[in-house]
């Protein structure tokens, strides 16, 4: 096809102008990218954090934060440790105590929602879309399971809210649960809310108390230690709450002891019978309250019960709580455990 002149001519400098324009857009691109950096170094946002599989971007604080059972209190006592409370319209996590003092009390004087839970005495779909929140956390993913009655995480995201599965969670095997994943969760929060000073604090300082606790320690002959939940329930057996693996073997570890049930199951807990607990050697007991207001006297209740244990006859024991969940006191129960192991020592 032909083309008369001031047509082509007409053509060329639209052509040139196009070229100019793209010219001057990638100026502009430059120069928006700068400002962004630059908002971003001032405000923090947008941040990332990356989470089973999943990218999820924050381009400000979390506001509307929903904090989901999960039979923990990892979540809520990591918030409240970076002085987050103010941030939370819903929480459903508390074990009725705390190595912190203070803490039991800010716990239970959370919102909760005023919402009905379902059977797993946590929040069902409809009532935690219709708390319209921007966060939401959970131990483990059971937390965003549909099957379960709960809001699926591409739910969540289409009614507005970011969601976050805590470290080791993602399969719901916190077999292989360390102190660092406490350090992971301190981090993120860190992170997502813009208080990463705050997080490095606490983790350095835990790091500090735990090494020196551990210096202590050192050399020193490792007690046999048994774990387990007071008047709790989870299979079929006599003692079905007994741990075997995850954190609370990092945290025997660094204070000097090690589990008398690590190899009675591949998961966290085992189901022992009671002549398997009988026949076996425990020179010490841990027990972890979870809503229980006296779980010394479970302690003590089991000394007696087996009067044949090093435990019973040295009467080596100690109740502990909150310390001993994923979370950012863990330093409290190296210390605890550690005093009541080698007492000559710490």
């Amino acid at each position: 096809m032909s083309m008369n002149r001031p047509v082509a001519t007409a053509l060329a400098a639209a052509l040139c102008l196009l070229t100019a324009a793209c010219d001057d857009s990638s100026d502009d691109d430059e120069a928006s990218d700068d400002t962004t950096q630059a908002a971003a170094s001032k405000t923090g946002y947008p941040v990332t954090v990356e989470n089973c599989g999943r990218s999820e971007t924050f381009k400000k604080a979390p506001g509307r934060v929903v904090v989901m059972n999960g039979a923990s209190v990892a979540e809520v006592s990591t918030l409240l440790a970076l002085g987050l409370q103010d941030k939370i319209v819903a929480n459903q996590q508390s074990s009725g105590m705390s190595e912190v003092a203070g803490r039991a009390k800010a716990i239970k004087a959370l919102p909760t929602g005023d919402v009905k839970l379902n059977d797993a005495y946590d929040i069902p779909r409809e009532a935690m879309i219709g708390l319209r929140p921007d966060l939401v956390l959970s131990t483990t993913s059971y937390g965003f399971d549909e099957k379960n009655g709960f809001a699926t995480r591409e739910q969540l995201k289409e009614a507005g809210a970011h969601s976050y599965v805590s470290p080791q969670g993602c399969d719901q095997d916190t077999s292989k649960m360390t102190i660092a994943d406490s350090y992971t969760l301190l981090r993120d929060m860190g992170k997502v809310f813009n208080r990463r000073d705050e997080a490095e604090k606490l983790i350095a300082a835990s790091e500090k108390h735990i090494a020196a606790v551990s210096d202590k320690v050192k050399g020193q002959k490792q007690p046999k230690v048994m774990v387990l939940f007071s008047n709790m329930t989870m299979g079929g057996n006599d003692f079905s709450s007994v741990v075997a693996k995850g954190i609370y073997n990092d945290i025997l570890a660094r204070s000097g002891g090690s589990n008398a049930f690590e190899n009675a199951s591949k998961t966290s807990f085992a189901d022992l019978s009671n002549e398997k607990v009988a026949a076996t050697d425990v020179d010490a007991l841990v027990v972890i309250g979870y809503n229980d207001p006296n779980p010394a006297a479970y302690a003590e209740k089991l000394l007696k019960e087996f009067p044949q244990w090093p435990a019973a006859k040295n009467n080596k024991y100690v109740a502990l709580s909150d310390s001993m969940y994923l979370g950012p006191s863990n330093d409290l129960a190296v210390e605890k455990i550690a005093k009541m192991l080698h007492p000559d020592a710490v």
